[in-house]
């Protein structure tokens, strides 16, 4: 078991042949065996759809809730170094493509379902979902384009005067903390469609 568990790898890797184990395994007790068609495609694509979702937003709030708050308590300040230096910037490499896998796989969901165009036009029947889509397209906006810039000033990822990295952390704290306002709704917004489309 310590070589499955001491790889995250071989972790996941074994998380994938579990859940193959599992589908195979109910097809075959069931009788219903899975037909690799359409159907089955929109099932996987759901599925990297909302592990994707949960990789961002976990990140979100985890950032949010736990290492932007706890930050100010290390002491001595040079200690916050580990997290500054090695944590911090894996946290956002993972944190800025699950943003992005996340939306390109509720697009291609979407389009594969065959409701893109009345999800991004808010019309009836879509109107939560299409919701839903245009708040985490924003969240992916602000991940890209204003938190992981104003984070690379902060962290030293790239050159900076203490004038520029001042200005760059409220400017990532506040998109980072509209991102957690947003994921609120957000988050309700793709359940209610599955249970309450309006």
């Amino acid at each position: 078991m310590g070589a499955l568990f001491t790889s995250l790898g071989r972790t996941v890797s074994a998380g994938v042949v579990l859940l193959v184990l599992i589908v195979v395994v109910a097809g075959v007790a069931t009788g219903q065996s899975i037909k690799v068609d359409h159907a089955y495609a929109t099932v996987i694509m759901r599925w990297l759809h909302v592990v994707c979702g949960i990789m961002w937003i976990g990140l979100l709030w985890y950032l949010n809730f736990v290492q932007v708050p706890t930050m100010p308590k290390i002491q001595p300040a040079e200690s916050r170094t580990a997290i500054t230096r090695f944590i911090a910037p894996t946290v956002l490499w993972w944190f800025r493509y699950a943003a992005l896998a996340t939306v390109v796989t509720g697009l291609l969901l979407a389009a594969m379902n065959k409701y893109i165009v009345e999800a991004l036009t808010l019309r009836p029947g879509f109107v939560m979902i299409g919701i839903g889509m245009w708040m985490a397209m924003v969240m992916a906006f602000n991940v890209w384009f204003i938190i992981w810039p104003n984070q690379q000033k902060i962290l030293g990822l790239v050159e900076a005067t203490a004038e520029e990295k001042a200005a760059a952390a409220p400017r990532a704290l506040y998109a980072s903390r509209f991102n957690t306002m947003f994921s609120i709704g957000m988050l309700y917004c793709m359940v209610a469609q599955q249970n309450a489309p309006i």
